[in-house]
C-alpha cells in the first residue's frame, strides 16, 4: 500500500516535471531538474509549495548563504501573489535571476561542473551515474556505459565539455 503511494507520488512529481520542462524551454533540463529537486526537498506536505520560512533553508542547500534580510527580500520580490508561498514557477525565478544579463554558455559550463566531480575536465561513468542517482534516475551498469558511448565521439571512454555540448543540444 504504502509502495504504491510512493509509486503515485513519483508518477504525479514526473507529470508536474514534465508540466514545467514545457514552460522553462530556455533552461536546460539538467539544471532545471536540479531546482525540481531542490524544490521537492522542502514541499513537506507534498502539494507543489513551500512555506517562506523554508526558503532560507532551500537556498543554503543550493549553497548560497543569504542573510535573513536578503531571504525577506527574496521573498517580497519572489512570492508575487502574497501568498506566503513559493510556487515551481516562482522558485525558478528565483533561481535564475542574475544581476548580469543571462548566459546560456555559463549555464552549460555549470552543469558540466556538476557532472564533472573530480574537476578534471572528463565525466566517466562513475560520476554520470552518481548525477543521474542524484536527480532520480536509476540506471544499470549497462545503460550508463550506452550513456557513455553515445556521447563519447573519440571513444575515449570519457565524455569532453564538447561532447557534453553535443549532448544536451540536441535533446
Amino acid at each position: 500500500m504504502e509502495k504504491d503511494r510512493e509509486k503515485d507520488r513519483e508518477r504525479d512529481d514526473e507529470k508536474e516535471f514534465d508540466r514545467w520542462k514545457k514552460e522553462f524551454t530556455q533552461i536546460p533540463e539538467i539544471i532545471l531538474r536540479e531546482y525540481w529537486e531542490a524544490f521537492k526537498l522542502f514541499d513537506k506536505d507534498g502539494n507543489y509549495l513551500i512555506i517562506k520560512e523554508e526558503l532560507a533553508t532551500v537556498m543554503r542547500g543550493l549553497g548560497q548563504t543569504p542573510t535573513e534580510e536578503e531571504i525577506c527580500i527574496m521573498m517580497t520580490e519572489v512570492d508575487k501573489d502574497g501568498s506566503g508561498y513559493v510556487d515551481f514557477e516562482e522558485f525558478v525565478g528565483l533561481m535564475t535571476r542574475q544581476p548580469s544579463p543571462v548566459d546560456p554558455e555559463e549555464d552549460l559550463r555549470k552543469a558540466f561542473r556538476m557532472f564533472d566531480r573530480d574537476g578534471n575536465g572528463q565525466i566517466n561513468a562513475t560520476e554520470l551515474k552518481h548525477i543521474m542517482t542524484n536527480i532520480g534516475e536509476t540506471l544499470t551498469e549497462e545503460q550508463v556505459d550506452d550513456m557513455i558511448q553515445e556521447a563519447d565521439i573519440d571513444q575515449d571512454g570519457m565524455i569532453n565539455y564538447e561532447e557534453f555540448i553535443r549532448v544536451v543540444a540536441t535533446k
